[in-house]
């Protein structure tokens, strides 16, 4: 199944599991972080693929990136936003010198303040949209709140291999 497909998939769930979907996620980063040697957090499984920190300050940054976008489309009418790098932010931001429990600290903070906002909504707010300025285009909040469900899904998974040394 390709990326738009699962995409679909959960955008086919119910706005509550996909709202449990982002709940839920901080406290499995957490376990899946609790006993893991620094060392092994560090470590890529292969020269192109992400080590576990850098999957963890991935989230913690596109969380951040999310939010700014939600925050964006309640506030404005049709706001656009830039692409993101995220490979580009991971060099540049030098995620391998990070701590991934600091990481998880701030994305779980961060996350807390996405599901505030989204838990807030009123009905009509939810189909309020913003443009991305790639191939992605239009979308709505719903349709973010889709997107994180999914990323957030995809990159635990990237996560778990990680830690088992897997690509």
């Amino acid at each position: 199944m390709d990326v738009r497909e699962r995409i679909a998939e959960w955008g086919r769930r119910s706005r509550g599991d996909r709202l449990a979907r982002l709940a839920a996620t901080p406290s499995e980063l957490a376990a899946a972080l609790t006993t893991t040697p620094a060392t092994t957090l560090a470590r890529r499984p292969a020269r192109d693929a992400w080590a576990p920190v850098e999957v963890v300050c991935h989230l913690r940054d596109l969380e951040e990136s999310f939010h700014d976008r939600l925050t964006a489309i309640l506030a404005s009418d049709e706001p656009r936003f830039a692409t993101t790098n995220p490979n580009r932010w991971a060099d540049e931001r030098q995620y391998l010198r990070h701590d991934a429990h600091d990481a998880l600290r701030a994305f779980a903070r961060r996350r807390t303040e996405t599901l505030t906002l989204l838990r807030g909504l009123v009905p009509d707010a939810w189909m309020r949209a913003g443009w991305q300025l790639d191939s992605r285009g239009r979308r709505t909040v719903d349709d973010f709140l889709t997107l994180i469900a999914w990323h957030d899904e995809n990159h635990l998974a990237q996560l778990a291999r990680a830690l088992e040394g897997r690509v």
